[in-house]
């Protein structure tokens, strides 16, 4: 006799894909969630662009003092260091809440949870858009060209879009289980702040301290797109150490959500 139901790999995919597919849905969920987050403000989603601009013109000269680097080499090093961190912080804090804040829509109806996950992500690329064009009057000041080096800039932010989906369905399923993960990633990441080179270069260690960068995937994931808007080319390790990452991070979020998906929503 066969069994009446069974959760195969193809159907794990099949309602992956029934939310990632569904754009219309999780697009207009992101746009609400700031559109509601800044309700009745006057200048609306641009308070994030002016927040960001005060804290760099007080943050990116004190740091090129203590670091004794030029602030025309700094400044700009710093700008895409902070918006990249922000952005990479508020995608994996906010990506553990995926489902627990969606749960009134997965309580009521059949809804894909990858809609959700893809709701979270985008809420953050349009934060994050509103960061990054600080950058542009900044490069300009500080003399850096457009190349053809910049566009692997675009590449790369997709792959560090790849792995920040597949953490939050990892960390998303984690989350609706054990109520504490939100608060050990929160606490993990405020101490891997100091530990990616937002604040400093990585050339300033030394040679004992590399380790600090080479196992750090955070590190990594700012090096593939900051470096190009540089006009530089990452390094080959960062490169190659993030093809890997990029492999064992969706691949266990696969694993993940084949096997857990159905749960989710018991859980919240």
């Amino acid at each position: 006799m066969k069994p009446v139901s069974v959760d195969t790999c193809a159907a794990s995919w099949h309602d992956w894909w029934r939310g990632t597919r569904n754009v219309d849905l999780w697009l207009t969920l992101a746009w609400y969630d700031i559109v509601l987050r800044y309700r009745r403000s006057i200048l609306g989603p641009l308070w994030l662009t002016l927040s960001m601009g005060l804290m760099l013109l007080g943050v990116g000269p004190l740091y090129a003092a203590l670091t004794r680097v030029p602030l025309s080499t700094f400044f700009p090093y710093i700008t895409l260091g902070l918006t990249l961190w922000i952005f990479l912080v508020g995608a994996i804090n906010e990506g553990c809440l995926s489902f627990i804040n969606a749960a009134a829509y997965l309580k009521q109806a059949d809804y894909p949870g990858s809609v959700f996950v893809w709701r979270t992500l985008t809420r953050n690329v349009i934060q994050f858009m509103h960061f990054i064009v600080l950058y542009v009057p900044i490069a300009i000041w500080a003399g850096i060209r457009p190349s053809p080096t910049m566009l692997l800039a675009i590449p790369g932010f997709l792959v560090v879009l790849i792995n920040l989906h597949a953490a939050s369905i990892t960390l998303g399923i984690l989350c609706a289980r054990f109520r504490d993960v939100p608060q050990i990633v929160t606490s993990v990441l405020q101490v891997m702040m100091f530990l990616t080179p937002v604040f400093w270069l990585p050339e300033s260690l030394p040679p004992g301290r590399l380790h600090v960068v080479l196992f750090n995937p955070l590190a990594h994931a700012l090096s593939i797109v900051r470096d190009p808007l540089l006009a530089a080319l990452p390094p080959r390790q960062s490169i190659e150490f993030f093809a890997v990452f990029t492999c064992v991070n969706v691949g266990l979020a696969a694993v993940v959500f084949h096997a857990k998906r159905r749960q989710v929503v018991f859980w919240l």
